[in-house]
Parts: C-alpha cells; structure tokens; sequence
C-alpha cells in the first residue's frame, strides 16, 4: 500500500502559484488540490496572508529575486505555473507607476526567464479587464482593442504582448485570463477576501451593513444606466480558481495559447449590491452620493462565450445572492479568524 501511495504522489502534477496567499490565488489552490494537482504556493506577503496559505507547500519568496526563482523551478519543475503575483490597486498605480512596472512587468520577466532556463512552458497569467480602458462596446469581447487608461492596466497589457513574443519565439504556451470583478468568498467559509486598505464595493458595503464602517461613498449617479450608478460584471471568486484549474488542465493536455475574458456575463449597478447586501444582511447601509472617479467606465460587463467554448467553463457560483452571501458570511467569522 505504502509503494502504491507513493508511486501516486510521484505522479501528481505540480503547479506553482505566484501569489497563491492573495484572495484568488489561494482560492485557485484549493481547487487545485481539489482537481487533485499539487499546489506549490509563492508569495512575498507584500499583500497576501499566512492565514491563506492551507493547501501546497509554500515558499516565501520575491519575483524580484530571479536567481532564486531559476533555483526553485530547476529544482521543482512544475508542470505550469498560475501567475496572481502583482500589485492591483488601479488607483494607486496613478500615484506610484513606477512600483507597479517594477512588480508587474520587471517580476513577471524575471519569471519568464526562470521559466526558460527550467523549460517550463505552460503558465497561466492573471490578466484584467483594465486592459480594455474604456470600451466602445458591451458586452466586451475577447478581441475588443486593447487601450488600458492605467499604469495598473498597461502593466498586465505589456505582459500579454510578451507573452505572445514568447509563444512565437520560444514556443511558451499561455492562457491569459481577463477577469472582470471578483466577488465573494469561498463557499466553505475557509478563505474570503481581505485588502488592507480594501477597496473593492462589496467587501466596503459588508462593513457597513456589520457596523464596522459608519457609511459608504458611491462615486457616480449620473451614468447613462438605469439607476444612475455604474454597472459591473462580478464573478464569484470560485468560479475564477475553476477558470484557472481549466486553463492548466487545457495547456497540460496540448491547448494553444489563447486570451480569455473570465467574467459572469451579468452586469449589476451599484445600487443594486446595496440593495442586495441589505436584504441578505437585515440593515439598511447608510452611503453618500460623490463625483465620479476618472476614467471609471459606466459598463463593463465580458462577453464570456470564448471561456465556454475553450475551457468548458460555466459561472455557477456567480448569481448576485451568492456572492453577497459568501462574501458576508465570510467578514462575519473573519473577525474572530486566529491571524
């Protein structure tokens, strides 16, 4: 029995994630382990958590750092590499670019050329809809141009140009997904999202519904949508660690390199998570109206129609009730979370 268990570890596909104690990267392990690969999980703790890090083995380590990346992938080698780890705050790319192209692009090259050296050629990267800056059409497609409005969105559409390079160079196979907003928490309540400073909605509106926050500020009602307010496509957090378990499983067995918008294909306004968020909470969140922000589109929504054709992917975790649920279940017992 002994023999027969270790012939079957020996035959576990490794897969590191960068990133993986970050809020997708560590719901992307778990269902790693789920699908039944070994997850390896690097991160730097810049933003991620000890607290999320409960499936793979973990090495504490900076993409920075290229001659200890090219030492662990030689001496690991992975079968593909799910690529999360990034600085993500649109906003604070305005105020400091030049971090955001150091972590982003300078990191994400160190990787690519640790992963040369190891010959490893499959990776998932963790792209954005930021790439797509405002957009002349909705939903947006796959092949919609590219004219990102931030450092933060021309970092992840400079890292898919090298990505396309390197497939035609160096035969690299990639998927680059696209996703549009995260939302929620993992259904089992063992890992949720946690920004410090949090910037995101539905994690903001919770705090307010809990007491946690006095009120929250909604940046726009005079967009041209129904309310008035701005009209996102949020996908549940799961849905995305399935997108990224598909995407290996796609490159593992053969796939081609391919971009991929990941998102509900559902839009919901602002005031529609509000609204949402007090039903499923009992409260009635206080919030003031303000200016719009620069540059925030009123529509994003994904036309997601390559991700199910492609990867075989369907959101099933996305619809509103669920990502407010999860996503409130999950700061209710965060608090008492042993850090």
């Amino acid at each position: 029995m002994a023999v027969a268990w270790f012939f079957m570890k020996k035959n576990i596909k490794k897969i590191l994630v960068t990133g993986g104690a970050g809020y997708i990267g560590s719901h992307t392990a778990k269902e790693l382990s789920l699908a039944g690969y070994e997850p390896y999980v690097l991160d730097n703790f810049s933003t991620g958590h000890h607290w999320a890090v409960k499936w793979g083995e973990f090495i504490e380590a900076d993409l920075l750092d290229k001659k200890g990346l090219i030492q662990f992938l030689e001496e690991n080698k992975p079968e593909a590499i799910i690529h999360f780890a990034a600085s993500s705050l649109v906003g604070e790319s305005y105020k400091n670019p030049i971090t955001y192209f150091n972590n982003n692009v300078i990191g994400t090259l160190n990787l690519l050329e640790a992963m040369q050296v190891a010959g490893i050629d499959n990776i998932v990267f963790s792209s954005s809809c930021a790439i797509y800056g405002i957009p002349n059409s909705s939903p947006i497609p796959d092949d919609h141009e590219a004219n990102p409005i931030s450092p933060y969105g021309e970092s992840k559409h400079i890292i898919e140009k090298v990505l396309r390079w390197y497939s035609e160079i160096y035969n690299l196979k990639y998927i680059a997904l696209r996703y549009f907003n995260a939302a929620g928490a993992d259904p089992d309540n063992e890992i949720g999202e946690a920004h410090d400073p949090e910037t995101h909605l539905i994690p903001l509106a919770v705090d307010v519904a809990l007491g946690k926050k006095e009120y929250l500020d909604i940046y726009g009602v005079d967009y041209p949508t129904d309310d008035g307010t701005a009209v996102r496509d949020y996908v549940h957090v799961k849905d995305l660690a399935i997108a990224h378990v598909s995407a290996v499983s796609y490159l593992i067995s053969g796939g081609e390199s391919n971009n991929i918008n990941l998102g509900s294909g559902i839009g919901y306004s602002v005031r529609e998570i509000i609204s949402e968020i007090n039903k499923v909470s009992g409260n009635e969140i206080t919030f003031y109206e303000k200016e719009r922000r620069k540059g925030d589109p009123a529509i994003l929504i994904a036309d997601n129609n390559k991700a199910k054709t492609i990867l075989n992917w369907e959101p099933k975790y996305s619809a509103l009730n669920e990502i407010i649920k999860t996503a409130y279940n999950w700061h209710v017992s965060f608090d008492s979370l042993d850090k």
